[in-house]
Parts: C-alpha cells; structure tokens; sequence
C-alpha cells in the first residue's frame, strides 16, 4: 500500500465553505466571550439579545413592511443576516459540523458562487416559509435553513446520478427524511418548535435552486424553455 506524502492530513473544504463559517464561529465567539465576561463589560451580557433583536428574521417586521410598502434595507438584510446567529454554542456546534459535512460534498460538485447562493437563497426561502406557513411572532435564527438547503443540494446531486445510474431516485431522500423523523422524535419529547418548517422550506428551495445552479443547470433550464 502507498500513501501519497504530499496529501493533507484533512479532507481539503471549499473555499466558499470556510467564508460561510467564518462569520457563524465569529460571532458566536464574541458574543458567548460577552457572556462569560471577558469582553465588553456589564453591557455584554445582553449582546446576544440585542444580535437577536437586531438581526432576527421577525415575521411581524415583514407584514409590516407588505402593509406600509416601505421595503427598509435594515430589515431586507434580516434574511441574509439571521444565519450568522444563534442562540448558542450547542445550536452553532450543529450547524457548524453539517455546514462544514454537506459544504464540502457539495462544494466537490457545485462552483463556489453556487454554494453561497444555495446557502443564502435557502436560508431566504425557509423565512419566507416561515412567515408564510406559521402565524407564529417569534424571531428565526440560526443556520439550519441555509444547512438544510445544502441537504437539498446533496439530494439533488444524488437524485441526478441515481437516475444517471437507472436507480431508484426515492434514495435520494433518506437523509432528509430520516433527519425530519429524529427532529419529529425529539420534538415529541421536548415540544417541536416552528423551526422545523423554515428547515424544510430550506430544505426544498436548497433541491429546486440545485435545477439552476448546478453545473450546466441553467443551460438546461433555458433549453427547456426554447423546447417549450
């Protein structure tokens, strides 16, 4: 057996990937430091509610907007801004593991400018599911939409090759699947929050946006178009 001696102790990640993780690391640093103290003094201790205030997805600031028609961009960015906070260290250790896991699958096949557009459309599509599927006023945080997209690109890519392959394209969806029925189980020990319907959002914006986004997708697109 050889082993090349050039080869990286790690499994290489995409660029796009770390990009996307930085700022998640980042702030949950700053604002968990803020917490324990050793930062910014007394006032830091609220910095976590304030990011929440400040960049939350609030589903009541978008039906505010639709009724006043004042589009404001401080509040346009909530759906850009609201995967890079958390409520905590346990919620970032999760998004972080399945960010780097699923980025780096990905990433092997998709550009990294469609990564990030999976990610952030994804994350943009589970808020409008959110806010469209739940009358619930409290604010969405955290990465798992955009995530979640990333499984629907990981789906994606093995629904293309199973049926590539002659095989059953339904495969494809045991991941998801089987992360809605842990979700669904935990849910009915602890109670089932309403986040679960902005990762599923997520989930199916991350596998329709893949029709686009992935190699040759929009080529493929638009030939369909013109045959039509």
């Amino acid at each position: 057996m050889t082993t090349d001696p050039n080869a990286p102790p790690l499994n290489p990640v995409p660029p796009v990937v770390w990009l996307l993780l930085l700022p998640v690391v980042t702030v949950e640093a700053v604002l968990w430091a803020g917490a324990q103290g050793y930062v910014g003094g007394p006032m830091a201790a609220g910095w976590r509610l304030e990011a929440i205030r400040s960049a939350a997805f609030a589903p009541q600031v978008l039906d505010w907007m639709i009724a006043t028609g004042r589009w404001m961009p401080e509040h346009l960015a909530r759906f850009v801004l609201y995967p890079f906070v958390h409520h905590g260290f346990t919620h970032v250790l999760f998004v972080a593991v399945f960010l780097l896991a699923l980025g780096k699958f990905v990433g092997e096949v998709f550009a990294g400018w469609a990564v990030a557009a999976v990610f952030f459309g994804s994350a943009i599509g589970g808020a409008l599911g959110y806010w469209a599927i739940l009358d619930d006023p409290r604010p969405l945080v955290g990465g798992f939409p955009g995530v979640y997209g990333l499984i629907g690109a990981f789906t994606f890519i093995l629904w293309t090759r199973l049926g590539a392959t002659g095989g059953n394209r339904w495969r494809a969806f045991v991941l998801i699947g089987f992360l809605m029925a842990v979700q669904l189980a935990f849910g009915l020990i602890g109670g089932l929050g309403p986040d679960w319907v902005a990762e599923l959002a997520g989930f199916a914006a991350g596998f329709l946006l893949s029709f686009l986004v992935s190699p040759g997708g929009w080529h493929r697109a638009l030939e369909r178009v013109r045959l039509r």
